[in-house]
């Protein structure tokens, strides 16, 4: 075991921190890793996200005439197009894969469009909340590190939370605690 083996690389952006410890460890990248990297635009595409969520909920509650679903089925392939322009390419491919075009010229029934429209939304969902998941899985990486660096900085044989003799504050019973307290 050499020096090098006992130093923990810590950074400020857990995705980079990730990175580098599965490079150290000669694994490929996790999957949880490239996810948060894979929206390019997280504001353009939540704007989106919203948007189709909220015309599909109008498209269940009111029948449409042609005119309505010619117009839907327009937005619904601007969203694909502006939802594609802050997406990664990964996530790109995956959306223009799953998501098929209505008819040339054929105008969409109802029903097609509530499908198309609740798959996309299903299908934003899926990317939201892989993203969640990725995220709470960094800050739990970096709540153990930082747990690490604390118990590290203890003198050996102490842990956080043991009282310990204190002539000095006998109005403590003798006793303090070695608890630094919160910090937030």
């Amino acid at each position: 075991m050499s020096e090098n083996d006992d130093i923990e690389v810590i950074s400020t952006e857990p995705v980079e921190a990730e990175e580098s410890t599965a490079a150290q460890n000669g694994k490929p990248e996790s999957s949880s890793t490239a996810l948060t990297d894979l929206v390019e635009q997280p504001a353009k595409v939540m704007r989106i996200g919203t948007m189709i969520k909220q015309l599909l909920e109008e498209v269940r509650a009111a029948p449409l005439d042609e005119a309505s679903r010619t117009r839907l089925r327009e937005i619904h392939e601007s969203s694909i197009q502006e939802l594609q322009d802050g997406l990664a390419p990964e996530l790109r491919d995956e959306l223009t894969r799953i998501t098929l075009p209505f008819g040339e010229d054929a105008v969409p029934s109802d029903s097609e469009l509530r499908i198309a429209q609740a798959q996309l939304v299903g299908w934003l969902e899926g990317v939201f909340h892989g993203i969640q998941t990725a995220l709470f899985a960094q800050q739990m990486a970096a709540r153990a590190q930082l747990e690490q660096m604390r118990q590290g900085a203890l003198p050996p044989g102490m842990s956080l939370g043991h009282a310990h003799h204190d002539p000095e504050h006998p109005e403590h019973g003798g006793h303090s605690a070695t608890g630094t307290g919160q910090y937030l």
